[in-house]
């Protein structure tokens, strides 16, 4: 792929030089560390700020928490898509959920056997799937429509975004139960004080607003630099955004499930990667969409309909004696080895 003259290296796809080649991956590094550190700040400032306002784990992990980790893929998507890198918004997305439901989930489990709820089994993970085949319908617009290319468009956007308001209606509906819950337990702990337990709001917002900068920066340095690279190695936006721009993005929630993982908070864990992939399809692609219609290679429905899979057989091992146990973990992470061995070999 390149053409040698002297110490000079050209690219076919996008004529960079030495130089310039070699700042790209240190670059991508960076934002890569930005991503990954400002998610940390964000997730631990945003987790303290719901502790303040007493509710449970699992709502942390599904909405500030995932919100926190899917920060990531919110940026790189919406800087692609205004890019114009259709394939690297819709690839990152669909790559980051199998690298949750995958990798991310069978890391947690092996390491400490995630727990799983009730409500998890019987809504959140069904509205998982729910999303996924709103988002196959509004990208199957050759079978359906019988258009001559298929788009994602400004009101297949507003449709995701209609469906993730929804969603946001039912956390509303969990936290005021939790709240009202909460509340005779709150008067009788009259030893601590909300800001004991979760440092003072103005450190806890200064951090999220630090970390939240910190992603936005970083992901526009992961977007231009992957793509860069990506073009002058010969490979196809759908496959970076599939691969190193899905992994380096999903890092948070990796780092995130993990470590609750290993302080046993598992409804944390586990809530943190259903809420992510439920924000990913919804609102990152929704919102992505809305901003500048996506025009994408043919060949991400196969990897939308391994998702579909991978799903289904995530909330088969969570319906079993209502947790994921360490074999399930493993089997689930070897899944992610399998899919990505395979996706390099197709592209």
């Amino acid at each position: 792929f390149f053409l040698k003259k002297g110490n000079v290296i050209l690219c076919k796809k996008n004529n960079l030089l030495k130089g310039e080649y070699d700042m790209a991956y240190i670059l991508l590094i960076l934002g890569f560390a930005l991503l990954i550190k400002g998610a940390d700040w964000f997730v631990d400032g945003s987790s303290n700020i719901a502790a303040l306002l007493r509710v449970s784990p699992l709502l942390i992990g599904l909405t500030i928490v995932a919100f926190g980790t899917s920060s990531p893929e919110l940026t790189v998507s919406i800087i692609a898509a205004l890019e114009g890198s259709a394939d690297v918004s819709l690839g990152n997305v669909v790559g980051s959920n199998i690298f949750n439901i995958t990798l991310v989930v069978g890391m947690a489990a092996f390491l400490f056997p995630l727990k799983v709820q009730n409500e998890t089994i019987k809504k959140e993970i069904p509205f998982t799937l729910v999303s996924t085949a709103a988002l196959l319908i509004v990208m199957s617009d050759i079978f359906l429509q019988g258009s001559s290319n298929n788009l994602i468009t400004r009101g297949d956007g507003l449709i995701l975004l209609l469906f993730f308001g929804i969603f946001m209606i039912y956390v509303f509906e969990i936290a005021l139960k939790d709240r009202e819950a909460s509340k005779e337990a709150s008067r009788e702990d009259t030893g601590k004080t909300s800001e004991s337990e979760g440092g003072t709001w103005g450190k806890n917002i200064l951090i999220s607003v630090i970390g939240l900068a910190a992603i936005i920066i970083g992901g526009e340095m992961v977007v231009s630099n992957a793509t860069e690279i990506a073009y002058s190695l010969g490979m196809s936006e759908t496959l970076v955004g599939l691969t190193i721009v899905a992994i380096g993005t999903s890092l948070p929630e990796l780092v995130t499930s993990v470590s609750a993982a290993l302080k046993k908070q598992s409804e944390i864990a586990l809530g943190n990667i259903v809420g992510s992939n439920i924000f990913n399809i919804l609102l990152v692609l929704g919102g992505s969409a809305f901003i500048t219609p996506l025009a994408f290679d043919g060949k991400v429905f196969i990897d939308l309909f391994i998702m579909v899979i991978l799903t289904l057989l995530l909330l088969v091992f969570s319906r079993t004696n209502y947790k994921i146990g360490k074999r399930e973990g493993l089997i689930l992470a070897l899944a992610y080895v399998v899919y990505l061995i395979y996706i390099i070999i197709r592209n």
